[in-house]
């Protein structure tokens, strides 16, 4: 039996960014990085090209697993768009009541890069289309009237679940607020019986 391969340096420099920029942010120092990862300062600029590259793929790699999620507890939520979307925030909100939940890391890195052209910042970007278009899709399936405009609100209060979440107020979890504003941006949209019901539409 032998023993399994050890990562190779670049994959112990994303394991060891992808750790601590979240719990210490994207400002955490390089010496930091290399001794987490166990790797010489070279590797950094071998594989990334320096300190910037490498906090854009964590980032990218980040969104690529959130977004698997994402799709995940939609398709576990069954064929109901209104179901599969509140599902998303059902679990957003049982993730920031977590005890290892310091906020959203797309939200902080877009705080801390202040340099507008850092390349982490079109890594945010293009995660948040790609959540606006799983939303505006279940919202499109659902009838909704404004689905590309619901998406736009759902957007904003999954980013405000995160950030309230990161420091809640102990007697106000924000976890039952956002499921009542969630309802409320898909209902608006929908036929009063389906919103009553919230049950899965017959198809035609």
């Amino acid at each position: 039996m032998t023993a399994s391969a050890k990562p190779g340096p670049r994959e112990r420099l994303l394991a060891a960014a992808q750790e601590l920029t979240y719990t210490h942010g994207v400002g955490v120092g390089v010496d930091s990085l290399l001794k987490a990862a166990g790797v010489a300062r070279r590797s950094l600029y071998e594989h990334f090209g320096g300190k910037d590259g490498l906090i854009a793929e964590v980032l990218r790699r980040s969104t690529s697993e959130d977004v698997a999620e994402y799709r995940a507890t939609m398709d576990a939520a069954g064929d109901d768009p209104r179901n599969r979307l509140l599902a998303v925030v059902d679990r957003l909100g049982r993730i920031a009541a977590g005890p290892q939940f310091h906020g959203c890391r797309y939200l902080a890195a877009d705080l801390a890069l202040t340099d507008r052209e850092h390349p982490g910042h079109e890594v945010t970007r293009a995660y948040r289309r790609t959540l606006h278009g799983l939303f505006t899709d279940e919202l499109a399936d659902l009838g909704h009237t404004r689905p590309e405009f619901a998406a736009d609100q759902l957007l904003i209060l999954v980013d405000g679940l995160l950030a309230t979440g990161a420091e809640p107020a102990e007697d106000r979890p924000p976890a039952a607020a956002a499921r009542e504003l969630a309802e409320h941006i898909i209902d608006a949209g929908i036929p009063s019986a389906a919103a009553t019901a919230g049950a899965p539409r017959q198809a035609p």
